[in-house]
């Protein structure tokens, strides 16, 4: 099956086969026989909180623009998951977070992503829409716009978020379901 792609070091075309030594299909340069191993992406990002109260983003790209969602996205080269959750926070929200634990890990098999999700809280209520946000509210959790979330990611995060308030020692969620 042709890929219609050239490896970038020979310019030898890329196709998708069964390497020797390997059970899964992968992108093979003919030329060279480099194998390029497409590795699922790691989201990062935080349930924000501030006085019982949630921090939520509304999404001003796509996918799901206009909905509301938690500050996280794609981990950056170079940086931990703590380092990657509070860079999207400063990107998205404008603001500072201190991260507490880790909250969930989700894996979504079906879009090859892995999601880490923190626990953290503001460094102080100051905040604003980033470049990938139209607006950004702090929201008591009766007043979370539930019907209006981005993804199931941040109903699993805000659902176990609320599960383990106030306790130090909890086991991480595992994963939702789609």
């Amino acid at each position: 099956m042709s890929s219609n792609a050239y490896d970038n070091r020979t310019g030898g075309p890329i196709n998708r086969r069964i390497p020797s030594d390997d059970t899964l299909e992968r992108l093979v340069c003919d030329e060279c026989g480099f194998i390029n191993y497409v590795n699922p992406k790691i989201i990062v990002g935080a349930v924000c909180t501030w006085d019982d109260k949630f921090l939520l983003c509304r999404r001003s790209i796509p996918p799901r623009l206009g909905y509301w969602t938690m500050p996280a996205g794609f981990m950056e080269e170079g940086e931990t998951t703590i380092e990657g959750a509070i860079r999207e926070a400063k990107e998205e929200a404008c603001t500072d977070i201190t991260i507490d634990a880790l909250l969930g890990i989700y894996n979504i098999a079906r879009l090859s992503q892995v999601h880490l999700i923190y626990r953290a809280q503001l460094v102080s209520p100051q905040y604003s829409a980033g470049t990938e946000s139209q607006a950004v509210d702090l929201f008591e959790w009766n007043d979370i716009p539930w019907k209006d979330l981005a993804f199931p990611s941040v109903h699993w995060a805000l659902a176990h978020f609320k599960e383990v308030e106030g306790k130090k020692d909890f086991t991480p969620r595992p994963e939702g379901k789609i």
